[in-house]
């Protein structure tokens, strides 16, 4: 089940699980992180199946570690292909960071040097997660926080050639961006306005908070969007039309209708896009 056209979505929780499964509410779709579903049975796949009946799904992941110096886990990538198939997912995302390494894990999705042999070596990575998976899978933007040295290509260059590298699409997370504008001092608009648009799959939109001790935006997906957010999401879909989008929320979840409130909004704007496209 995929959406007929380019709609809003938020991400499933289990304590929206019943009011997730009653919405009607036209385009409506659901992001999960598979890592919460690779299990033999219980009570989580059966919601999901149910909802699944009803709307179509979206696999974000949050384990792959494409950005390690080591091939992805193989017993990972085997889960994941399960649910893909079991699901059929109408995308299927991951994340440019690296989290796991010679048996060690770190909860954390976390960053590197830009280097000629990362782009290299992460373009094996998702090439080996796209042929197991058998499909294309999108890559997000990471949220970064402090320079780090040694880098070669900008973040944008380094996004664009591993869509040439792979034929993997993007996922635009436009926190994200202006959250690592923010940390980072360069131009959120000017990274928007340089983003390749025909690779680009799906939008994340999400909430960050200022660190009350330093000059920092924190990435905490708990609170609700912000308008600076929402005008860079306004001014990148006016150039690159309209693409499925998602609020994402993973902290200080509220209640299902205030996020649906959000996704409104956004489905909102995408109309309006749509409208002029």
């Amino acid at each position: 089940m995929t959406p007929s056209a380019p709609t809003a979505g938020i991400g499933l929780k289990p304590q929206h699980y019943e009011a997730a499964l009653d919405c009607g509410a036209e385009g409506l779709w659901f992001e999960v992180h598979p890592e919460n579903y690779m299990c033999a049975g219980g009570p989580r796949l059966a919601w999901l199946e149910a909802i699944r009946a009803k709307h179509p799904l979206s696999l974000h992941g949050v384990g792959m570690s494409l950005a390690a110096d080591e091939a992805p886990d193989a017993a990972h990538l085997a889960a994941l292909k399960a649910l893909v198939d079991r699901f059929e997912p109408f995308v299927v995302s991951e994340h440019l960071a690296w989290s796991k390494r010679r048996g060690a894990y770190a909860p954390d999705l976390l960053p590197f040097p830009r280097t000629r042999e990362a782009l290299a070596r992460i373009a094996d990575n998702v090439g080996r997660m796209q042929d197991v998976l058998g499909r294309r899978v999108l890559i997000e933007n990471p949220s970064l926080y402090t320079p780090l040295n040694g880098h070669d290509l900008a973040e944008v260059e380094f996004l664009a050639e591993l869509v040439r590298k792979t034929g993997c699409g993007l996922l635009v997370d436009v926190n994200n961006v202006a959250v690592s504008a923010h940390n980072l001092g360069f131009d959120a608009r000017a990274y928007l306005d340089a983003l390749p648009a025909q690779a680009v799959g799906e939008i994340h939109l999400a909430g960050h908070e200022a660190d009350a001790t330093c000059d920092l935006l924190i990435d905490t997906h708990g609170a609700p969007v912000a308008e600076t957010v929402w005008s860079l999401y306004a001014r990148l879909i006016e150039r690159i039309g309209p693409r499925p989008t998602l609020i994402e929320r993973d902290d200080k979840v509220p209640a299902f209708a205030e996020l649906m409130a959000e996704r409104d909004r956004a489905h909102g704007l995408l109309a309006g896009a749509l409208a002029h496209v």
